[in-house]
């Protein structure tokens, strides 16, 4: 019983945790969708393919961003990483 009651507990606090809270990625300058989505639509990729798009930000760090492909052929920013251009 002692055993089972801590894993209840995790259970629990974990069934309140969901994707859904994350705050949407907003785009920066430089990302793909700044300013609307890209006027030209991809319609030789499937729906769900990712796209990667890699860029230097105004402090001169790399940004790696990616997209996947919506079922209206607009682009969603899925992920977001930040980092030095040359990492030590």
């Amino acid at each position: 019983m002692k055993a089972l009651l801590p894993a209840l507990f995790a259970g629990a606090m974990l069934a309140g945790c969901s994707a859904a809270d994350t705050a949407a990625l907003e785009p920066i300058p430089g990302s793909i969708t700044y300013g609307g989505q890209p006027r030209t639509k991809l319609t030789k990729s499937p729906v769900g393919s990712a796209v990667y798009n890699q860029f230097y930000n105004g402090t001169g760090q790399r940004v790696e961003e990616t997209y996947i492909l919506q079922p209206d052929r607009s682009l969603k920013l899925v992920r977001r990483e930040i980092g030095p251009d040359f990492p030590d």
